[in-house]
């Protein structure tokens, strides 16, 4: 378990510039605090004593202290919390959250508000403000966690909070307890697939003891095609009420109400949310770069202008993040990842079938074994195996590769994403996954667009050479390229998740005295480990090796050890030195 400290310090320092001189003086009267000597207990606890030793609130409403978060963060769902805050408050004043014997369970299914409770636990006393400004960099997650508070985990599928809802309801029934289970969900989440099957089993289990509450906004990350619907809830739940969700009386008086009454049931809190992400008033109507993600909506509408081909195009609210808007015709299926894949299974065979997605939420299957497997303790899995492995989401490129009828690239210039359109029209038969990168990069001058399927040289290896040689794959070899740039250590990239080397290529991989490879995704039986056993070659494998973080891109590649400097001081270690001892020695220092 982190200490406060140990969380909050380094970030909430870096934060001071960006504070105003009173928050300033605060966090540096909290940081002097921590210094003094370690608090005890469990995080949450160590927060309240933190605020208790700093007492005094710099601000009395939670909606500033959320919009403060954002700015000092840069970042983040500013809209969505202040959509749920009335519902928030209506968990303190009825003693769900912070209490030692809450009237009832409560469960954050619509986990993006975690933000909105730390602020209301600011201005009712319980936090301190150092580790709000820490939001998305490294120290306070934007997502719940049983660490800060919360009865329930969430990191991988937004549809998994009704789920814990209902399990918590079914197992208080069976041991006789009589409290019932609040659980907060979006009517976007409510799409998923995974939520209707938990209502349904709500409904034949007969569970009388949950009230899910729906804040009703209208939107995902974009607009709903219809509004949530109340025969829908009333056919699970029994009991359906609405109230205006901004009124803080009413909503806590409609949540009062609906837990002193008999029976399950749910409340319907009208809404507003505004733009999905937050961007500072200095980013807003700036233009830079866009991602690599972006740029595939333009890319893909401009081959089928040319071709003249009949495309089908679904996404999970992810037009945005592929550049789609104003450039390709697609359908929005909401949250409901599988519906994405599914309804393409009967399509005509000379269509192009495009499902746009996130690389956590390939399928809900994967999602919600993920988090199962993150969150649940005793857990036995029965898997038939049929030409596939589980993993973590971390992992997820790596998993699709071991399906059957399946290659998996991540291209980094336009001219290598062609090439995967171009090998699909050769070969129909093979489903192509792309890993399209949510990250802004300067496309490197080589690629591997004329030979997808294999490799090329970015920095080519003298005549002779025997010292320490690299190899990448899709996104990594942009990092590389970077850190490798006065270095000269010669380069291999690759966009093909299992590239087809020739034989004099595998030869002088062979034959160097060290060779690393570099990725950007999980390692277990990814790009390194399968370039070894096809191989046989004697490669240092170099990626990702745990769970995802709740950061910032900059933050999240120092932290897997993926920065530039970070790469630069691992292509220059001494032959023969651990990856873990090279990481350690990068990040020090880094």
């Amino acid at each position: 378990m982190s200490t406060l400290r140990t969380l909050v310090h380094d970030e909430a320092t870096a934060a001071l510039p960006r504070l105003t001189p009173a928050e300033a003086a605060v966090v540096r009267r909290e940081l002097a605090e921590l210094a003094a000597g370690e608090l005890g207990g469990e995080l949450f606890e160590q927060m309240r004593k933190l605020a208790a030793a700093v007492p005094g609130r710099l601000y009395d409403d939670s909606a500033h202290v959320l919009l403060r978060m954002h700015e000092i963060a840069g970042s983040g769902n500013l809209q969505s919390n202040l959509s749920s805050l009335s519902t928030v408050r209506a968990c303190f004043d009825l003693g769900l959250v912070g209490g030692d014997t809450p009237p009832a369970e409560l469960v954050v299914g619509r986990g993006h508000i975690a933000p909105a409770f730390y602020a209301e636990h600011y201005v009712r006393g319980a936090f301190p403000f150092a580790p709000l400004t820490t939001l998305h960099r490294g120290g306070l997650t934007g997502v719940v966690h049983r660490d800060l508070g919360f009865g329930n985990t969430m990191r991988y599928s937004l549809g998994v909070g009704v789920h814990q809802a209902v399990g918590l309801a079914w197992e208080l029934r069976r041991r006789g307890d009589g409290r019932k289970v609040v659980c907060l969900a979006g009517d976007g989440e409510l799409q998923e697939g995974s939520a209707f099957e938990a209502l349904r089993f709500a409904h034949e289990a007969d569970l009388d003891n949950l009230v899910l509450v729906v804040d009703a906004n209208g939107k995902g990350i974009e607009p709903l095609a219809k509004p949530v619907s109340r025969d829908y809830l009333a056919a699970y739940l029994g009991r359906v009420a609405e109230t205006d969700g901004t009124d803080d009386d009413a909503v806590r008086d409609s949540l009062e109400s609906l837990l002193a009454a008999p029976g399950r049931a749910a409340l319907v809190c009208r809404t507003l949310k505004g733009a999905h992400s937050f961007r500072p008033p200095s980013a807003a109507g700036a233009t830079g770069r866009p991602s690599f993600s972006q740029t595939t909506g333009p890319l893909l509408a401009d081959r089928l202008r040319r071709t003249k081909r009949q495309a089908a195009v679904f996404t999970a609210d992810m037009a945005a993040r592929f550049g789609f808007k104003d450039h390709l015709p697609y359908v929005n299926t909401g949250l409901a990842e599988t519906l994405s894949v599914g309804l393409t299974l009967s399509l005509p065979d000379p269509t192009l079938k495009v499902v746009a997605t996130d690389g956590m939420y390939y399928m809900d299957s994967l999602s919600m074994l993920t988090e199962a497997t993150t969150g649940a303790r005793n857990l036995l899995v029965l898997a038939g195996k049929s030409h596939g492995q589980w993993g973590g989401a971390h992992n997820a490129v790596n998993l699709l590769g071991g399906l059957l009828n399946t290659r998996v690239y991540e291209p980094v210039t336009a001219a290598e994403f062609q090439a995967c359109l171009d090998r699909l029209d050769r070969e129909p038969g093979t489903a192509h996954v792309v890993s399209a990168v949510d990250a802004k990069f300067e496309p490197p001058l080589t690629d591997c667009s004329d030979d997808l399927d294999g490799a090329v040289w970015v920095t080519p290896p003298a005549p002779g050479w025997s010292g320490t040689a690299v190899v990448t794959f899709g996104y990594a070899g942009v990092l590389v390229s970077e850190a490798n740039a006065d270095l000269g250590v010669p380069h291999l990239h690759c966009a093909a998740l299992e590239p087809r080397l020739p034989p004099e290529t595998v030869a002088l991989l062979a034959g160097v005295e060290r060779l690393l490879t570099v990725e950007y995704n999980g390692v277990q039986g990814g790009f390194g480990e399968r370039l070894r056993s096809r191989h046989l070659l004697d490669a240092e494998v170099h990626g990702i090796r745990t769970d995802i973080l709740t950061c910032a891109h900059a933050q999240q590649l120092r932290r897997h050890g993926m920065a530039p400097d970070q790469l630069r001081a691992l292509l220059g270690a001494a032959p023969g030195a651990s990856e873990d001892e090279e990481v350690r020695g990068a990040a020090a220092s880094a």
